[in-house]
C-alpha cells in the first residue's frame, strides 16, 4: 500500500510540480510486514522489483519475492533494498542470494548436477506417462480383441431387429 502512495506522490509531484507530505510519511520506519520504502527513487524501484521477480520465495516456491508477503519473503525484500543500498550489482546481490540460500532461491536455476532434476525432471515424467498410456492402451487392446467373438448368424437377425424396433 506504501508503494501505491508513493508512487501516486512521484506521480502529482512530477505531473503539478506539487510537493506533498507523503514521502515525509512513507520513509518513516516501516512495519515488519513490508519492506522498508527505497526513497521515491524509480531507477532503485525497478531495480528492487527486477532482483525480486528473480528469486524465489522458499516459504511459497511458487511465486517470487516480489509477489509474495509471507514474513520471509519481506526479509529477502529488505536484503535486496539494503544491498542497493549498498552499491552492489545486480549480479553481487544475486550472487549474495545463491550463497545464502542456494540455487533453489532462483526461479532460473542454472544447469548443473545439483539442479539436473529440476531441468530434467519434467521431461522424463513426461515420458514415463506417455509410455505407461501407450502400454495400457496397447493392453486394453489386445484384451478387447482376446474376448471378441462373432455373431452368429440367429445373432445378427435379432441385432438387426432390435435396432429397427420390431422387437
Amino acid at each position: 500500500m506504501k508503494t501505491f502512495f508513493a508512487t501516486l506522490a512521484a506521480v502529482l509531484t512530477l505531473i503539478f510540480g506539487v510537493s506533498s507530505t507523503m514521502p515525509a510519511v512513507a520513509q518513516t520506519a516501516a512495519p515488519s510486514k513490508e519492506a522498508a520504502a527505497t526513497a521515491f527513487d524509480p531507477v532503485e524501484h525497478k531495480r528492487v522489483l527486477a532482483i525480486s521477480e528473480q528469486l524465489r520465495c522458499l516459504v511459497c516456491q511458487n511465486q517470487s519475492i516480489a509477489d509474495s508477503n509471507a514474513d520471509l519473503a519481506v526479509d529477502l525484500r529488505n536484503q535486496v533494498i539494503e544491498q542497493i543500498n549498498a552499491g552492489r550489482t545486480d549480479k553481487e546481490i544475486i550472487d549474495y542470494m545463491v550463497d545464502r540460500y542456494g540455487d533453489f532461491v532462483l526461479y532460473k536455476p542454472p544447469f548443473k548436477a545439483s539442479t539436473v532434476i529440476l531441468w530434467v525432471g519434467p521431461v522424463a515424467l513426461f515420458l514415463i506417462a506417455l509410455v505407461a498410456f501407450y502400454m495400457n492402451l496397447r493392453r486394453r487392446k489386445q484384451s478387447a480383441a482376446a474376448t471378441e467373438r462373432v455373431l452368429s448368424d440367429e445373432e445378427q437377425k435379432r441385432a438387426q431387429a432390435l435396432l429397427r424396433g420390431e422387437e
